[in-house]
């Protein structure tokens, strides 16, 4: 079984637990060296460590995650892969820099499976989990109120990662993790230069959907919280450019 938390830096990590009760004692299972760096190489991307453009050695990486070549390697990947890297040559590699044509692309995709993903999860959530949206929501508010950008980030994905988990489409979900991870970086340079205050979301409409059960609801409230943060996303980095 996987279970969410954060590590040492507020970045939400994930740890493998047995399941089975005879095992209970045993605690926690250590997950592999190569599972470990690509979970810390993952978050430094989607929470925006990394910039987009700027290019880094694959040594650079092994001294700072403090990993052997092998699982560094291993990493990124299955980061090129997921469409969170690409490969510059020289042993060297980049977080993408998004144009026009991929944020427009970015948009009608999260549209379609973060909408139907909020659709599915509307009658499963209990309400214990929208105490936990909620819970998070709050957070989420502080951050922006203070213009504490990495919080921002951090309780952003929190809630849509929580919300999706329900869905029972672990396609779909697979998906939007990725499409996250393609828009994140950016998420962050533009938060960073317009401020967290420019990015009011529509969290409390997609609670309220799930407070009534209403699925069409849920899935309106996440289409205008997706295409409300992703036209700031293109405003402010047309105004970068």
């Amino acid at each position: 079984m996987v279970q969410a938390g954060e590590n040492q830096e507020g970045y939400p990590q994930v740890t493998e637990t047995h399941s089975a009760a005879g095992s209970a004692q045993e605690g926690p299972t250590k997950l592999p060296a190569h599972e470990i760096v690509y979970q810390k190489l993952r978050s430094q991307i989607l929470f925006g460590d990394l910039v987009p453009g700027q290019a880094v050695t694959i040594q650079g990486l092994v001294e700072t995650l403090g990993a052997g070549m092998t699982p560094v390697r291993e990493a990124i990947r299955r980061l090129i892969s997921d469409g969170a890297l690409v490969f510059q040559g020289n042993r060297r590699v980049s977080v993408p820099v998004l144009g026009a044509k991929d944020l427009e692309e970015l948009i009608f995709v999260r549209k379609t499976v973060e909408c139907e993903l909020a659709r599915r999860a509307t009658p499963h959530v209990t309400e214990a989990v929208i105490a936990q949206l909620t819970a998070i929501d709050t957070a989420l508010d502080t951050a922006i109120n203070t213009g504490d950008v990495a919080g921002y980030l951090v309780q952003n994905y929190s809630f849509h990662s929580l919300l999706y988990a329900h869905a029972e489409a672990p396609i779909l979900t697979d998906i939007a993790d990725r499409l996250w991870l393609r828009f994140g970086p950016s998420l962050r340079v533009v938060s960073g230069r317009l401020g967290t205050q420019s990015f009011p979301d529509r969290h409390k409409d997609i609670l309220e959907a799930l407070r009534r059960r209403d699925a069409d609801m849920a899935a309106l409230a996440m289409e205008r919280d997706v295409c409300q943060g992703m036209e700031q996303v293109a405003q402010g980095l047309q105004v970068a450019n």
